[in-house]
C-alpha cells in the first residue's frame, strides 16, 4: 500500500492553493475598500466630499463696520468653507464702486434711496436693520448741548456728513424740519469721519447714528433726539448680479434677516427692520 507524504499536496490541491494565492492581491486592489476606508464600494470616490471653498466680498456702509465684523465671524463659523471680506465706506462710495464694476458679491447701504438707484445691478433688496440719529459731543458734553436748536450756536464747531451721504441727508432732513440753520466747519464722506472729528476734539458736536456713538463709549457723549424730530435710517441688503458666487451671496443676504444675525444687530443697538 502506497502512502503520500502529508508534506506534499496532491496536484488538485496544489492547483487550488495557487488560485487562492493569485486572488489575494486582486482582492486588495478591488473597489471593496481601502486602507483608510475613505472609498465607497463602487467608484473609489470619497464617501463625503469636503465643503466647497467660497470667498465673498461684501460692500457695506461705514456704520456697519463693527457689527459686521462680529456677524461675519459668526457666519463663517456656521458655514464652513465660506470666508467673507468686508469693504466699508459711505453708501454713495459703495454705489460708485458697483457702477464701476468693482468685483463684489453683496451690498448693504444705509438708506433705501442709494439701493434703489442700483436696481439694474442688484437682486431684490431686503431691509435688515434700522437706526436713528443722535448728537455726538465731546466727552462729558462740555458745551452743554441739549437739543438740535443748540447746534445753531455760531460759537459751536459742528461737523456734519456731506449731503450726498445717507447720514448727511438724514441730518439735513431733521435740521430743516426744525428750522435749525447750521454752518458746519466740515462735511465728511461718512459717519465714522464725523465721529472721529468729535472724538479728537476737532469739532464740538456732530450728528451720527446712535450705534456709532454707543460704540465710541465714553469718548463722546450722546444727546438723544426725540423720535418726532428724528429720522429713521433703513439698511437694505442685496446680492449683486455680477457676483461669481450668486448662490453663496444670496445665502448670506438671506442670513442677515435670520434670527442669529438679527440678534447680533440688535445687541449692537440697531433696531428691527
Amino acid at each position: 500500500m502506497s502512502t503520500k507524504s502529508p508534506l506534499f499536496p496532491t496536484r488538485r490541491a496544489a492547483t487550488a492553493l495557487l488560485s487562492a494565492a493569485l486572488l489575494v492581491p486582486l482582492a486588495a486592489c478591488s473597489g471593496g475598500g481601502s486602507a483608510d476606508g475613505a472609498a465607497d464600494g463602487k467608484s473609489g470616490a470619497p464617501s463625503s466630499a469636503a465643503p466647497k471653498s467660497v470667498s465673498l466680498t461684501v460692500l457695506a456702509a461705514s456704520s456697519l463696520t463693527d457689527v459686521f465684523k462680529t456677524a461675519g465671524a459668526a457666519y463663517e463659523k456656521s458655514h464652513p468653507g465660506t470666508s467673507i471680506t468686508f469693504s466699508f465706506a459711505g453708501s454713495q462710495e459703495l454705489a460708485a464702486q458697483v457702477r464701476q464694476g468693482a468685483p463684489a458679491d453683496a451690498l448693504v447701504t444705509a438708506d433705501t434711496r442709494t439701493m434703489d438707484g442700483l436696481k439694474a445691478e442688484t437682486g431684490t433688496p431686503a431691509v435688515i436693520a434700522k437706526n436713528r440719529l443722535v448728537i455726538a459731543t465731546g466727552k462729558g458734553n462740555p458745551h452743554k448741548v441739549g437739543a438740535l436748536k443748540d447746534l445753531a450756536d455760531t460759537k459751536l464747531k459742528v461737523v456734519l456728513a456731506a449731503p450726498e451721504v445717507p447720514v448727511g441727508r438724514y441730518s439735513k432732513q431733521i435740521l430743516d424740519a426744525q428750522k435749525v440753520e447750521v454752518k458746519p466747519v466740515s462735511q465728511e464722506p461718512n459717519v465714522r469721519a464725523v465721529l472721529s472729528k468729535v472724538e479728537l476734539g476737532e469739532a464740538d458736536a456732530g450728528l451720527v447714528y446712535r450705534t456709532d456713538a454707543a460704540k465710541a463709549g465714553d469718548k463722546v457723549a450722546a444727546v438723544e433726539i426725540p423720535d418726532a424730530q428724528n429720522a429713521v435710517a433703513s439698511y437694505p441688503a442685496a446680492a449683486l448680479k455680477a457676483s461669481k458666487n450668486a448662490d453663496a451671496a444670496a445665502a448670506f443676504v438671506a442670513w442677515l434677516s435670520g434670527p442669529e444675525a438679527q440678534r447680533i444687530l440688535q445687541d449692537a443697538g440697531f433696531q428691527q427692520p
